[in-house]
């Protein structure tokens, strides 16, 4: 999970699928049964990493007692297909985070969607350090905030890993979407979502706030 380059720029200091007779029918069962343990094993994945001493960004307080994090119910409504328009022309600039450094980034591109009856955008951001080592080079990054963001979500807004894409779609699953490190401890330093990337609808997926 790409979670771990926070740890590495930012630090300031399985369900079986069920297969049916019906031809069109059972290519349905799969397709669901498959989305639905991606997001079973990302939940389970990121648990393990907060349990670990080594990867984990909770103090050791939190983190001794530490079970699960909470998480909506999966969902597959928030998991879409989106155009992928990619920004060649775009300059580099500072992204602010939550301490006095800032991080270089570029608007690598534009995701455009529909969910729940609405057409959305937000831009996808390439870190200009990270793009220099070999395993982050296909590593793209969404900081997204929506309207539950304060009340059952972390009140900065949320994350989503992802991977350029070889054609002109990319999948958005947000039941993916976890919480900054400095949600969890005050000592790493989080990008902070741009105002462009404010949705003006309540995301019911992925990581909610955590409660100490």
């Amino acid at each position: 999970m790409k979670q771990l380059f926070l740890v590495l720029v930012l630090f300031t200091l399985g369900c079986k699928e069920k297969r049916y007779h019906d031809q069109v029918q059972g290519k349905m069962a799969v397709v669901e049964s498959s989305s639905l343990e991606d997001i079973v094993q990302f939940q389970k994945k990121i648990n393990e990493e907060f349990k670990d001493p080594e990867t984990s960004p909770l103090p050791d307080r939190f983190r001794k007692d530490f079970t699960t994090l909470d998480f909506y119910k999966p969902d597959t409504t928030y998991r879409v297909t989106a155009k992928f328009t990619r920004t060649p022309e775009a300059l580099p600039f500072l992204m602010p985070t939550t301490t006095e450094r800032q991080t270089e980034e570029v608007v690598y591109g534009v995701v455009t969607f529909i969910l729940n009856g609405r057409n959305h955008k937000l831009e996808v951001y390439q870190n200009q350090e990270l793009m220099q080592q070999e395993k982050y080079k296909d590593y793209l990054f969404l900081p997204f905030a929506d309207l539950t963001n304060g009340e059952e979500t972390y009140g900065g807004g949320r994350y989503l890993d992802l991977t350029i894409p070889d054609g002109d779609s990319i999948l958005l699953d947000f039941n993916r979407a976890y919480n900054p490190y400095c949600a969890y401890n005050p000592k790493y330093s989080c990008p902070l979502v741009p105002k462009q990337n404010r949705l003006d609808i309540e995301i019911l997926a992925g990581v909610k706030a955590f409660k100490k």
